[in-house]
């Protein structure tokens, strides 16, 4: 698959088959990520995938929201370390979200489906000590991956022409 077409093709999946990604796949997915473009190479970047004890201790701190947590299979803790400096914090932070991106793009080519999720149990003390983000990093999301349990259709983008200016 190339590049243009994993772009355009890669959708947001809700509803995922049993079987886990296995390990040897998702550590080539996450070392993709670590090639995410990153000013004065920080590698603020951080993956933890939730075993099944990591996700029973996220799951035990929001009771409501644990059926969403137990969508997929595989579950992976997305964060980034954070600096001082306010814009070296900013560009971080940015980069991460490409690395996650890039692991989700990787996944699709695979045939992983994905679903970047930002639950609130992730924005408490409880649920990031639950998966070891530590004080110092900023959450991104968790990233669900898994066999897609069915197809879903683009979702309506605005035209090229109203997003792009070109100036003088």
């Amino acid at each position: 698959m190339d590049v243009d077409d994993a772009i355009r093709t890669r959708r947001t999946h809700k509803l995922y088959q049993p079987d886990p990604v296995p390990r040897p796949v998702l550590e080539e997915l996450l070392e993709l990520g670590r090639w995410a473009p990153n000013h004065h190479v920080t590698n603020p970047w951080r993956f933890r995938v939730l075993g099944t004890e990591a996700l029973a201790r996220l799951k035990a701190t929001d009771p409501d929201g644990a059926a969403k947590l137990g969508r997929a299979p595989t579950l992976v803790a997305c964060s980034v370390t954070t600096d001082e400096d306010p814009q070296q914090a900013e560009e971080d932070l940015l980069s991460g979200a490409c690395a996650v991106y890039i692991v989700m793009l990787a996944a699709h080519a695979r045939g992983i489906a994905t679903y970047w999720r930002t639950p609130g149990v992730l924005r408490t003390d409880a649920g990031r000590r639950a998966v070891q983000i530590a004080e110092g990093e900023r959450v991104l999301g968790l990233l669900h991956l898994g066999t897609a349990a069915r197809d879903w259709e683009p979702p309506p983008r605005a035209p090229v022409d109203q997003l792009v200016t070109f100036l003088d």
